[in-house]
């Protein structure tokens, strides 16, 4: 397994990490993710850390803190040989303190966590979503002081706009409090946006990707072809409207690059999709999940190859959509050319 720097931090992550929103699945969307218990989590562990991977992602939201408690079973005896990676701000009740990132859900929702985990420090925290009714300076200072008190080791954020990161990197520069070292997007081959400005942001201020949902939302699992039917027990079925929206023209030309691809290559689509995200700039891990061991493996072979200058083209073209404004002027330059290769 590939190790990198997590953005301009000295942290180093695995090229793919695990997430564990299957893990103790409950309710309309997490329910049809997957159910496992600690049990089967110990097992996919177990398979994750003879491949080198290290990190598991998880949140509070995650059918309302199961998915923590689940993974806080599997990693009991070996917390030293795994990172932890978490994430809250978004409501899980209805109370006051159930939501947003103000000081006193901060602290109450780590000190939560820790407990869920069974463990005394979390490695990396990030924001679930940005916080427009509390001030900057109040998350920043807070974080601060929960990362001098041990709780947290580095700090970072998910779904944040560009001028949401680059606020709070200058006030956490200007007052000398923790900076964001990670940014976990949406990014894939059927949803690009990422490179518009966030991408950009993070060369410029060594924020690194955290990716989730690589397979955009469960769509480029090599089941889904022009022209068929979404197969009977495809988790679309319950969950699409949770996701990300793709055109569908947009997402059939990049499935038909896909299979072109695995001809080529032998491999499978969603090993093949997985691939070409880790090698575009700013990703510092991509994070897989799975229900059984089954997937899991097959998404472990998406590492230990590369795709031809040729292959990586041949995706480029598929899935690239203009940029809005004030994004395409920019678009068609040599500079934003080299992140968002023109079509062939």
């Amino acid at each position: 397994m590939e190790y990198r720097r997590l953005g301009a931090s000295g942290l180093k992550v695995p090229a793919l990490s695990f997430g564990t929103g299957t893990f103790g699945g409950s309710g309309p969307l997490f329910g049809a993710w997957g159910t496992t218990d600690a049990q089967e989590a110990r097992r996919l562990l177990d398979i994750c850390l003879d491949a080198g991977i290290n990190l598991f992602d998880t949140a509070d939201v995650y059918s309302g803190g199961a998915s923590e408690q689940v993974l806080g079973a599997a990693i009991k005896g070996r917390r030293d040989d795994v990172l932890i990676s978490t994430k809250t701000t978004l409501p899980t009740g209805d109370g006051p303190y159930d939501a947003g990132s103000s000081r006193s859900r901060l602290i109450r929702a780590v000190d939560a966590a820790l407990k869920r985990l069974g463990t005394d420090y979390i490695d990396l925290l990030q924001l679930h979503a940005f916080d427009a009714a509390t001030p900057i300076q109040e998350v920043l200072s807070t974080l601060g002081d929960l990362v001098r008190a041990g709780k947290l080791r580095y700090v970072g954020v998910s779904n944040f706009s560009g001028w949401q990161v680059m606020k709070s990197l200058d006030i956490a520069d200007r007052h000398g409090w923790p900076r964001y070292v990670a940014h976990q997007v949406y990014y894939s081959l059927v949803g690009r946006d990422y490179e518009w400005e966030l991408m950009p942001l993070g060369l410029d201020q060594g924020v690194g990707a955290l990716v989730w949902s690589p397979l955009g939302w469960g769509r480029l699992t090599g089941k889904i072809r022009r022209g068929q039917a979404l197969p009977e027990g495809s988790r679309l079925h319950d969950t699409a409207s949770f996701g990300p929206p793709v055109a569908e023209e947009h997402l059939y030309r990049v499935v038909d690059a896909l299979d072109a691809v695995a001809e080529e290559t032998g491999k499978t689509v969603p090993q093949i999709a997985l691939n070409w995200l880790l090698r575009r700039p700013t990703v510092s891990s991509v994070i897989i999940g799975a229900r059984n061991e089954e997937q899991l493996r097959q998404n472990l072979g998406a590492v230990g190859w590369s795709l031809t200058p040729e292959q990586i083209a041949t995706l480029d073209a598929a899935s690239l959509v203009d940029a809005p404004y004030p994004y395409f002027p920019y678009h068609r330059q040599e500079g934003f050319a080299r992140l968002n290769p023109p079509a062939a």
